[in-house]
């Protein structure tokens, strides 16, 4: 099975004015990481709105990424429902549309008990291709802790996590008890930006990151250089993106960073409702964190 290592970014889904999707922009945002040297891809995830998205366009932006990413970095496809059946059929679309693993979410709202996510991850898994199982309580209101996720790595095809409890205790004993003791193959992914190098210190093999969708090169830098154990030059890059980090979630994801990208001159426009518009108040604080990184604002 693939080992997932690196910095991926969890992609924006771009739009236009009037609510439709920015294909073309998404093609360029996708040709935008590549260039800047991101180590994997994960459309049509959280990040990428797919609440309010149509089954056709998550599918076109899916045959984009593959296109454009040709097997240069692996593509892990969101997939993820509170439907077991859904996420079956989700599952199967990413694997016929070539990427190289799912990311699926825990089932939201329906809060599921330990029986019922073991079975909903057995029938993903059971597509046949590399799961990426999503821990973020905070939007699913089921938290996976440590003890279940050992027996979510013991089924078949279920290659990792992408953790974001936000609780490093938790992140620290599921590197101990399920990563180290498996071998090493089963992959800790933080899916929380401020987080990154602290999981990587603990033994993480990386992020899914909201803020690469920006500065894709600074972060691939920040865990390439922790894979590594140089966690000097890892801490600099960390306090370097502190401030950006905070700014890109003072309100719900992925508003801020799109209006970050926005600023940059970079393809996004306004996320679909029921997100609205960043707040007078948190825009300044996007504004004047863009600037920090060196960045000018195009949009004033």
């Amino acid at each position: 099975m693939t080992t997932f290592k690196g910095a991926f970014t969890a992609l924006i889904t771009p739009m236009k004015g009037n609510g439709d999707i920015d294909f073309d922009g998404f093609r360029r945002l996708v040709q935008f990481q590549l260039e800047n040297g991101i180590d994997g891809l994960v459309p049509i995830g959280t990040t990428g709105e797919t609440p309010t998205l149509e089954e056709c366009e998550e599918e076109r932006l899916l045959e984009i990424v593959m296109k454009e990413a040709g097997g240069r970095v692996p593509v892990i496809a969101g997939s993820g429902s509170n439907s077991t059946k859904h996420a079956v059929l989700y599952t199967k679309r990413a694997k016929d549309l070539g990427a190289d693993a799912a990311l699926v979410v825990t089932p939201y709202y329906n809060k599921p008990n330990d029986e019922g996510l073991l079975r909903h991850f057995e029938a993903v898994a059971a597509v046949g291709i590399p799961v990426i199982v999503y821990n973020i309580a905070s939007r699913t209101g089921r938290n996976i802790p440590a003890p279940l996720m050992e027996r979510l790595a013991e089924i078949p095809n279920i290659a990792g996590v992408k953790e974001a409890s936000g609780d490093i205790n938790q992140m620290a004993d599921v590197i101990n008890s399920v990563k180290r003791r498996g071998g090493g193959a089963f992959a800790v992914l933080s899916g929380d930006d401020a987080l990154t190098l602290p999981l990587l210190a603990l033994g993480g093999d990386g992020v899914i990151s909201v803020i690469s969708n920006l500065v894709p090169a600074r972060v691939a830098a920040l865990v390439k250089a922790g894979l590594a154990g140089d966690f000097e030059t890892a801490r600099v890059i960390h306090y370097e993106l502190l401030r950006f980090t905070k700014a890109a979630f003072a309100e719900t994801n992925p508003v801020p960073i799109k209006r970050a990208m926005e600023f940059a001159g970079l393809p996004a426009g306004p996320a679909r409702l029921p997100l609205g518009r960043i707040s007078e108040a948190n825009e300044k604080i996007v504004r004047e964190a863009v600037k920090a990184l060196g960045i000018q604002p195009q949009i004033i």
